[in-house]
């Protein structure tokens, strides 16, 4: 007799395939001749995210990194080890698929050119559903790189860009970032780390208080040259080898490993630099600038991440709701849960939406389109700032979902929420990506950009619809012209408020597009897409009584019905054709069901 679980399990479901508005929104997000390309990829992808990945995700979080100073004869060997299932988690996403390497040069699934970013953001919305940590690493190789081929000059270029871009992860080089230190945290233009040219080359002393991929083999570090000057204006970019050109270790050390919150497979540290060899990027007091670019990757890649970790959660929720019998009835039935699976859906779809259209305009920004690099420039904070706030909260909700289950590291609840907390720390706190929305704003006239951009969208969008989203950005608008101080004296203390108010009028409105350019290919998530933008302008934009007696409650059963669907995976197969698992072979014991 097989006994069948009280606890429903989503393991072995394609998070692809159970996502039916993410394969028709790539119709409209990604070029038509890549999406017969990518959409074999993200199913693959969805395969090994049901499972496999998952597996390896719980077995890399229950056994973080370690640092190591000496071998075993007591000689210094500095070394981060991390367990086998984090090496093979890196083997899908920087081999296989080749996330770090896609947007940089040819030959990734066999292309002859780069790949439009929202191939990588695709698979990466995916990847992120089972593993968080190592997309930090994965987001600052991808960012370096960019820094590296945009400011870095030729030679730097052409000596680093080939390991930078390997799939081979015995060539591979991975990156990171050095930024942050004990007194300047948020306040770049503190930054005290000193460069010095010594003998043909800088020299960097200094320390680097919060430094993730502490022992990648390139980083890029803001520093300040002895006749710098003091704040920003004083800071040059250097890239940091791991390694010296004669196979030496350079001058810097891993003083010890963090022991974090969340993301506890992937290692973060603390360095000290002691005369590190490292070369100039660009032009020496432009460091600030040309960080800024890798910072704002680094913000879209959180976004992404975040938006990623949002549709796991509901998914989660949605099952759970649909295989969770209580009180005689499936939780999915009851009008309660009801709302409280659409309360969580609406931000994880406004994150999507936002993510995914950003990367369009990324797009269009990198191609010289006019006006999108104003667009870009504010919308990589906004989106920053919600969407990696909503995150933390999505999560738990779902978490409450399953229950105490939720609450014990069997599953992934837990993890995921301590992962979400992340995003509104890293590149910048809520309060600092808020200020950077309104100082777009302020200087660079990127709130102009953005409503002219907007206004575009809209001329799409059914009329009525259109007539009301336009007045809410017009509101929202001003209130950010307002704290932005842009004809009067700054609001500072409304700039959250305002961020928020922004960030859900420009939701809406690309939701609503996404609806209208929708309409003739997928009718079902056409509807739904319009449906959600007009509950962002009800419930998040509009005004409404606390105390008022309830409106009937609006029918909910379709737009449920295809947020989430029940596919389960086939086997996951490697490229040779049969299912392999080599994780399995090194640490079965540790990689298995807990």
């Amino acid at each position: 007799m097989t006994e069948t679980s009280a606890v429903p399990d989503s393991r072995g479901t394609n998070a692809y395939r159970a996502d039916p508005a993410f394969d028709a929104l790539l119709s409209i997000y990604l070029p038509p001749d890549l999406q017969a390309v990518i959409r074999p990829r993200l199913d693959r992808m969805g395969a090994l995210v049901g499972d496999r990945l998952e597996r390896l995700a719980l077995a890399a979080d229950r056994n973080p990194p370690t640092l190591s100073h000496r071998d075993r004869t007591g000689l210094p060997d500095e070394r981060v080890e991390r367990h086998p299932a984090y090496a093979e988690l890196e083997r899908v996403a920087f081999g296989e698929f080749g996330l770090a390497a896609m947007s940089h040069r040819a030959g990734v699934f066999g292309t002859d050119a780069p790949l439009h970013p929202m191939a990588k953001y695709a698979l990466v919305y995916l990847f992120v559903q089972a593993e968080f940590g190592l997309c930090c690493p994965l987001s600052m190789t991808d960012s370096l790189t960019r820094t590296l081929r945009k400011f870095g000059s030729d030679d730097l270029a052409a000596r680093f860009l080939p390991s930078l871009t390997s799939q081979d992860m015995d060539a591979l080089c991975q990156g990171a970032m050095f930024m942050t230190e004990r007194e300047a945290g948020s306040d770049v233009g503190a930054i005290a780390t000193v460069a010095r040219p010594a003998d043909g080359h800088w020299r960097l002393w200094g320390d680097k208080w919060f430094c993730s991929n502490p022992d990648a083999g390139l980083a890029m570090v803001l520093a300040r040259p002895e006749a710098g000057g003091a704040g920003t204006r004083g800071l040059s970019l250097f890239l940091l080898p791991r390694t010296r050109a004669d196979g030496s270790r350079n001058a810097y050390r891993i003083v010890r490993l963090k022991d974090k919150l969340g993301t506890r497979s992937m290692a973060s540290g603390e360095i000290v630099l002691d005369g590190a060899e490292a070369y100039l990027v660009g032009e020496a007091g432009q460091g600030f600038r040309q960080m800024t670019d890798m910072i704002n990757m680094s913000r879209l890649a959180n976004g992404v991440r975040s938006a990623g970790l949002m549709r796991r959660a509901v998914a989660e929720a949605l099952y759970i709701a649909r295989h969770r019998r209580a009180f005689g009835r499936k939780l999915a039935d009851m009008d309660l849960m009801r709302r409280q699976l659409v309360k969580m859906l609406v931000p994880a779809e406004q994150g999507r939406a936002m993510v995914f259209h950003t990367a369009r305009v990324l797009a269009a920004a990198d191609a010289g389109e006019a006006g999108a690099a104003g667009v870009l420039r504010i919308l990589t904070p906004l989106l920053k700032f919600r969407t990696c706030r909503d995150a933390r909260k999505v999560a738990g909700d779902a978490m409450e979902v399953r229950g105490g289950c939720g609450y014990i590291e069997d599953f992934s609840d837990a993890r995921v929420l301590r992962d979400a907390h992340l995003g509104s720390i890293w590149e910048g706190t809520s309060n600092i990506v808020a200020l950077d929305v309104a100082r777009a704003a302020r200087r660079e006239g990127a709130l102009d950009a953005l409503a002219a951009y907007l206004g575009t969208c809209l001329s799409e969008v059914a009329p009525g619809l259109a007539r009301d989203l336009s007045g809410a950005l017009d509101r929202a608008a001003a209130l950010v012209s307002a704290a932005a101080g842009i004809e009067g004296p700054a609001a500072e203390a409304e700039t959250r408020r305002a961020a928020t108010a922004l960030y859900n009028a420009t939701s809406a409105i690309v939701l609503a597009w996404e609806g209208a350019r929708l309409g003739p290919v997928a009718p079902g998530v056409a509807a739904d897409r319009t449906r959600l933008a007009e509950m962002v302008l009800a419930h998040r934009l509009g005004v409404t009584d606390p105390l008022a007696p309830a409106a009937p409650a609006p029918d909910l059963e379709g737009l449920l019905a295809r947020a989430g669907i029940d596919a389960r995976a086939d086997p996951p197969v490697a490229e040779g054709g049969a299912a392999t698992d080599p994780i399995r072979e090194k640490a079965s014991a540790t990689v298995g069901d807990r």
